[in-house]
C-alpha cells in the first residue's frame, strides 16, 4: 500500500515541480510600500498560483499569499517544498535573511534563510493536525533589523484516503417479528471515516451486504437493514448473521472498507396451535382417593415461546363431566385432571373424557389458519380398593318412652361392604358416648336396646355413636351418629308451683281474693298443661273459704265472710286436690296456710301474732322493735357501769378469807409411794417474806426431809 500510495504521488508531483521551476522569470516584483510576497509551494496549487501571477502582472497589482498547502502521509527521499518566501525588499545582493517561527517551525517545516524555501521535514498527518500557524518575517542579514513587520500565515494539511472506515458501535444486534412482511425495517447501522469529508470522496462511505442475503437488505448511503424475504418463520430459524461492509470513494475501486455483524432475532408470535402429544390418555385411580387428588396430566405442545405458548384446558364431554375437572398449570404449561366427587368402582368402573387444549393469546394476523386448539380423549379406570362399611343413613333418630322395658327394642341400624367380596359386619357402641352404660346392641343385626330405665324430666335426648366393623378387617370401621329422643309419659303429678302463705285481714270483707296459687307438672303434654282444682270432699261446704278457677290455669281463693277474729284461731289449713289432664290422669293434694293478721284501714299487714292483740292500738311494728332496742341498750350499759365499778374496788392481794390455794405435785418415778411425792404450795408465791423459809410439808418423813433441806441449802 506505502509502494502503491508512493507511485501515485509521484506521477502527480513531476509535472507540478516543473511548473514550479519556471516560477521565478513570471514573479511580479511589487512596489516598495509591499511588504512581501509569499509564494505557495504546494503542487496541488503551483498551477493555479501561476496563472495568478500573470493576472498581477497584467494588472500591476501586488498579492500577499498568506496560506500554503503540504500533502499528508508523503515520505519521499528528500524533504518536501512547501512554499516560498520573497520580499520586494531584496535586491539581490543576498543582504536579507528570513526567519520562520510558529507551529512547528524547526521541527515540522524547515526554511532556507536566503532563498526563503520552506520544507516539510516530517511526514505530516491530517488526521492528528490538519493545519498549522507560522510566522514569517525578513531581517538585514548583517544587522538583523527587520526589514518588514512580521507576517503570519497558514499551513494546510491535504487529506489523502488513508483511514478506512470504522463501526465503532458493532457488533450490532436486533429483532423483528416472525412472518414479518417483504421490506420491514430491522434497524441501521453507521461507520465514520477520519478523512476529511469535505475534501474529495475519502469519506464518502457506501454500505453492502457480505452474508445475510437473501434474508436481509440494506439501503447503500442510510445504511437501513431490512427484511428481503417475507414471511421468516421463526421455528424454522431462529436467528441470522448479517456481514455489513462500509467502503469509501463513494464505493469506487482503490477505496478503502470496513466491516461490522449485525445478529437478527425473530420474535415469536402466535403462528402455531397447540398440539397434543398423544391422541389418547390413560389413567387409573383407586376408588377411595381423596378428593382433589390430580389423576393424571395431559400436555399440549406449541412451537411458539413465552405467552404464545399459553394454552387453557377444559372437559368438553365424556361420561364423567360431573365426577372430574381440569386445570391449567401455567408453570408447566399442562392440564392436570383432579377427582370432584367420590367414586364407587361397585357402580362404575370406568370413564371416558375428551379435553381440550386452547391458546389463550390469539393473533388476529392467523387466525385464517383455522382454531389455535387441540382435543385428546382420556380414559380413567376406576381400581377396587378396600371400603369400610356403609351405613343405610348418614344418622338415625330414636323415640323410646320414659316407661319403656328394659331390654326392649327402641331402634335398629344397618350398615353393609360396598365392596365385591362383602364382608360380616359387626357392631357396637362407642362406650365415650354412653358412659352411663344406658343402651345396648346387637353385635350381628344392629338393634339398640334399653339398658336402664329412662326418665325424661332427667334427659330428654341421648346422643350415641354406632361402630360397624368389617370382620375380614378390622382396621375398615365406619361411625353413625344416633340421636335417642325420650317421649315423655304422665308420670308426674301437678303441684304447686312454690310454697305459697295467704294472709287474711281481720277486717277483709267476704268475696275478698286472699291468694291466687298456680300449680306445675313436670311432664310435658304435647297440648300443653290443663289443671282441675278442688276442695277435698269433706271440705267442699268450707263455711271460711272457697276456691274459683281463673283463665290462666291459676286458682284464686276467696273468703267467705268477714269477722275472722286471730284471737279465736291464728292459722287456717285449706287442702286442694290439683288434678292434670293425661292418660290417665294423675292428682295430689297440697295444703295451703292461712294467717289471720291485723291490718290497717288500707289493707296493708301490720301484725300477724296473737300477743301483738293486747298491745296499743295505732303502734306501728316499727315503733315496738325500736322501743326493744332501747331498752336493750340501756341494760348493757347498766351491766357494764356495775362490772367495772366491782373491779375498781377489788384489793390486788388476796385476802386470807378468799384465798385459793393450790397445790403442784411431782412425782419421782424411780420412786415408790409417798415419799417421793413433792407438794409445793401455792401460797408461797403469795407470801415474799416465805419465799427463802422452809415450809415442812405434811406427811414427809423428818429423815428425808433433812436431806433435801441439806441438798437445797448445798451442805452435804
Amino acid at each position: 500500500m506505502p509502494e502503491r500510495l508512493t507511485e501515485t504521488l509521484m506521477d502527480l508531483w513531476t509535472p507540478l515541480i516543473i511548473l514550479w521551476i519556471t516560477l521565478p522569470s513570471c514573479v511580479y516584483t511589487a512596489p516598495m510600500n509591499q511588504a512581501h510576497v509569499l509564494t505557495t509551494g504546494s503542487p496541488l496549487e503551483l498551477s493555479r498560483q501561476s496563472e495568478d501571477m500573470r493576472i498581477l502582472s497584467r494588472s500591476k497589482r501586488g498579492w500577499v499569499w498568506n496560506q500554503m498547502f503540504v500533502l499528508e502521509e508523503f515520505s519521499g527521499p528528500e524533504p518536501i517544498l512547501v512554499g516560498r518566501l520573497h520580499t520586494d525588499l531584496d535586491p539581490g545582493s543576498k543582504k536579507i535573511k528570513y526567519i520562520l517561527s510558529g507551529d512547528g517551525a524547526g521541527t515540522i517545516f524547515q526554511i532556507n534563510d536566503i532563498t526563503g524555501d520552506i520544507h516539510a521535514i516530517k511526514r505530516l498527518d491530517r488526521e492528528e493536525k490538519a493545519e498549522y500557524t507560522l510566522t514569517a518575517q525578513a531581517v538585514d542579514f548583517e544587522t538583523n533589523k527587520p526589514l518588514e513587520p512580521p507576517s503570519e500565515f497558514i499551513i494546510k494539511v491535504q487529506d489523502i484516503n488513508d483511514n478506512a472506515p470504522e463501526f465503532l458501535n458493532g457488533p450490532y444486534h436486533a429483532t423483528v417479528p416472525e412472518m414479518s412482511i417483504l421490506g420491514t425495517s430491522v434497524t441501521n447501522v453507521t461507520a465514520t471515516d477520519a478523512d476529511d469529508p469535505v475534501y474529495g470522496n475519502s469519506a464518502k462511505l457506501v454500505y453492502s451486504i457480505l452474508e445475510g442475503q437473501p434474508y436481509f437488505s440494506i439501503e447503500p448511503e442510510t445504511a437501513i437493514i431490512k427484511t428481503a424475504l417475507p414471511n421468516m418463520d421463526r421455528e424454522a430459524k431462529e436467528e441470522y448473521l448479517v456481514v455489513i461492509q462500509a467502503k469509501d470513494m463513494g464505493g469506487h475501486s482503490g477505496g478503502l472498507s470496513g466491516t461490522t455483524t449485525l445478529t437478527v432475532t425473530l420474535t415469536d408470535v402466535n403462528d402455531n396451535p397447540p398440539k397434543f402429544a398423544q391422541s389418547l390418555y390413560h389413567f387409573s385411580v383407586p376408588e377411595d382417593v381423596v378428593l382433589g387428588t390430580a389423576i393424571g396430566r395431559v400436555k399440549a405442545n406449541d412451537q411458539d415461546i413465552g405467552e404464545n405458548a399459553q394454552s387453557s384446558y377444559d372437559i368438553i364431554d365424556g361420561d364423567g363431566t360431573a365426577l372430574f375437572e381440569i386445570t391449567s398449570d401455567a408453570q408447566a404449561q399442562d392440564g392436570v385432571i383432579r377427582l370432584r366427587k367420590p367414586l364407587d368402582f361397585e357402580t362404575k368402573k370406568s370413564y371416558t373424557l375428551k379435553v381440550e387444549a386452547a391458546n389463550i393469546h390469539i393473533d388476529p394476523r392467523f387466525s385464517s389458519r383455522g382454531p389455535f386448539k387441540d382435543t385428546a380423549t382420556v380414559k380413567i379406570v376406576v381400581e377396587d380398593a378396600d371400603e369400610p362399611p356403609v351405613f343405610s343413613s348418614p344418622t338415625y333418630l330414636l323415640e323410646v318412652h320414659e316407661n319403656a322395658a328394659l331390654n326392649s327394642v327402641i331402634g335398629q341400624v344397618t350398615a353393609r361392604d360396598p365392596d365385591i367380596t362383602s364382608s360380616p359386619i359387626r357392631f357396637s357402641i362407642d362406650r365415650h358416648t354412653d358412659l352411663e352404660r344406658q343402651f345396648n346392641i346387637n353385635a350381628d343385626d344392629g338393634k339398640i336396646t334399653l339398658a336402664t330405665p329412662l326418665d325424661r324430666e332427667l334427659s330428654v335426648w341421648h346422643n350415641i355413636t354406632i361402630i360397624a366393623t368389617e370382620i375380614r378387617n378390622h382396621s375398615q370401621i365406619s361411625r353413625v351418629p344416633v340421636a335417642i329422643k325420650v317421649l315423655d309419659v304422665n308420670d308426674n303429678a301437678p303441684e304447686f308451683a312454690s310454697e305459697y302463705e295467704a294472709f287474711l285481714c281481720e277486717n277483709g270483707k267476704p268475696g275478698q281474693v286472699i291468694q291466687t296459687v298456680s300449680a306445675m307438672d313436670k311432664d310435658d303434654p304435647k297440648n300443653g298443661h290443663f289443671f282441675l282444682y278442688s276442695l277435698l270432699p269433706e271440705m267442699v261446704n268450707n263455711p271460711n273459704f272457697t276456691i274459683k278457677k281463673n283463665e290462666d290455669n291459676s286458682l284464686s281463693i276467696l273468703a267467705k265472710h268477714n269477722g275472722f277474729n286471730r284471737q279465736k284461731q291464728e292459722v287456717y289449713l285449706l287442702p286442694i286436690v290439683i288434678s292434670d289432664s293425661g292418660n290417665p290422669p294423675l292428682s295430689s293434694t297440697s295444703t295451703l296456710t292461712i294467717r289471720v293478721c291485723g291490718c290497717s284501714n288500707d289493707g296493708v299487714v301490720q301484725s300477724c301474732n296473737v300477743e301483738a292483740y293486747v298491745l296499743p292500738i295505732g303502734l306501728s311494728m316499727g315503733a315496738l322493735i325500736a322501743i326493744l332496742a332501747c331498752i336493750i341498750l340501756l341494760l348493757v350499759i347498766v351491766v357494764l357501769f356495775v362490772t367495772l365499778r366491782r373491779h375498781k374496788n377489788e384489793p390486788l392481794i388476796i385476802k386470807d378469807d378468799e384465798d385459793v390455794r393450790e397445790n403442784i405435785i411431782r412425782y419421782d418415778d424411780e420412786g415408790g409411794g409417798e415419799e417421793d411425792t413433792e407438794a409445793f404450795d401455792i401460797a408461797t408465791l403469795q407470801n415474799p417474806d416465805g419465799i427463802n423459809g422452809f415450809l415442812p410439808r405434811w406427811g414427809l418423813p423428818t429423815q428425808r426431809w433433812e436431806e433435801r433441806n441439806a441438798i437445797q441449802t448445798g451442805c452435804v
